[in-house]
C-alpha cells in the first residue's frame, strides 16, 4: 500500500545506505503483490495478512523493546487498534482478498490511487491542494475510472469492490493517524499497529471460516517468509529512514514505480494478462501521482 512522506529531511546526498532504501521500496515493495499471490495457494488472504503482519509485528516489537523503547500507553494502543484495522484490516486484508480473481499487477496499479485519496481526504482538514496538485488528483481518478472498464476488473465485480474497500479504508487510516489518532513513536507505534491489525484480519479469517491447506505448498511458505522478512521489516524500516534522511518527493517515489514493476513481474512470472489499454489507463495514473507529488513538493 502507499502514503505520503511529509518529514523534513536532514541529509539529501544520495548515499549507499539511501540507494539500498531505494531499491528496497521499489523492488521489494514492488514484488509484495505477486508475493501475496503465490501465499494465496496454500494461505486464504486474510488468514495469510493476518499472520504475516501479526508475526512481523511482534519480531518488531521485541526488537524495540530490547532496545530499550517504552511500552506503547492505552491510548496509544486504542490508536493502534483502530488504524490497524483500518489500514491492515481492511487495505492489506482486502488487497489480498482482491488478488484471489484479479492479477496481482492490475491490484497494484489501482493501489496507485491511494495518494491522490489521501490528499483529497485533506481537504477535510483544511489542506487544499494547489493547481498542481489538484490536476494530479484529477488525473488519477480519470485512470482509475479506465483501469475499472479494463478487462480484469470487469472480469471481477468483487474483486474490484474489495480493492476499492482496500484504497478507502487504507486512506482513511493514513489520515486519522497523522490527524486524530497518534501511533507511539518510532518503530514501536508501526509494530503496535501490525499486531492490532493483524489480530484484527485473524478474527476477519475466522468469521469468513477460511481455512489454510495443509500441508502448505513450499511457493506458499516461501512467499509467506517473502513478505515478512522483506515486505513488513527490511522494506518498511527502508521507507522509514528514506522518510528521516531523503527530500519527501524521493521517498514516495514507489507510489508510482510500484505499479510498473508488479506488472511486470505479474505478466513475465505468474503469466498474467495485461491489455494494452490496462496499460495505458495504469500510466494516466501514475501521471497522475507524479503530477501530485510534483506539486507537493512545491
Amino acid at each position: 500500500m502507499t502514503t505520503l512522506a511529509s518529514r523534513t529531511p536532514t541529509t539529501t546526498p544520495l548515499s549507499g545506505l539511501l540507494l539500498l532504501c531505494l531499491a528496497a521500496t521499489w523492488l521489494v515493495w514492488g514484488s509484495t503483490y505477486l508475493a501475496i499471490k503465490f501465499a494465496l495457494l496454500s494461505f486464504p488472504p486474510f488468514f495469510q495478512m493476518g499472520s504475516r503482519f501479526l508475526f512481523a509485528g511482534v519480531v518488531l516489537m521485541a526488537w524495540m523493546r530490547w532496545r530499550g523503547a517504552p511500552w506503547p500507553n492505552a491510548v496509544q494502543w486504542r490508536n493502534a487498534a483502530i488504524v490497524g484495522a483500518l489500514m491492515l484490516g481492511g487495505g492489506m486484508g482486502c488487497t489480498a482478498y482482491a488478488e484471489v480473481t484479479v492479477g496481482s499487477g492490475l491490484v497494484v496499479a489501482f493501489i496507485a490511487v491511494c495518494p491522490l485519496m489521501i490528499a483529497a481526504l485533506n481537504l477535510l482538514y483544511g489542506v487544499k491542494p494547489g493547481r498542481l496538485e489538484l490536476a494530479g488528483i484529477l488525473v488519477g481518478l480519470a485512470g482509475v475510472l479506465m483501469l475499472t472498464q479494463g478487462a480484469g476488473f470487469q472480469a471481477s465485480p468483487t474483486g474490484l469492490i474489495a480493492i476499492i474497500v482496500a484504497c478507502t479504508t487504507w486512506s482513511v487510516g493514513s489520515v486519522l493517524s497523522q490527524r486524530n489518532l497518534p501511533l507511539a513513536p518510532g518503530a514501536t507505534g508501526f509494530a503496535s499497529e501490525m499486531i492490532c491489525g493483524g489480530v484484527v484480519m485473524l478474527g476477519m479469517s475466522a468469521i469468513a471460516g477460511e481455512t489454510p491447506h495443509w500441508p502448505p505448498q513450499p511457493a506458499a511458505v516461501a512467499a509467506w517468509c517473502y513478505l515478512v522478512v522483506f515486505g513488513s521489516l527490511i522494506a518498511f524500516n527502508a521507507y522509514m529512514v528514506l522518510l528521516a534522511h531523503a527530500p519527501a518527493g524521493l521517498a514516495s517515489s514507489y507510489t508510482f514505480v510500484n505499479p510498473v514493476i508488479a506488472m511486470l513481474l505479474g505478466v513475465a512470472v505468474a503469466n498474467e494478462v495485461v491489455t494494452s489499454f490496462e496499460w495505458m489507463a495504469a500510466g494516466v495514473v501514475l501521471v497522475g501521482v507524479v503530477l501530485m507529488l510534483r506539486g507537493a513538493k512545491r
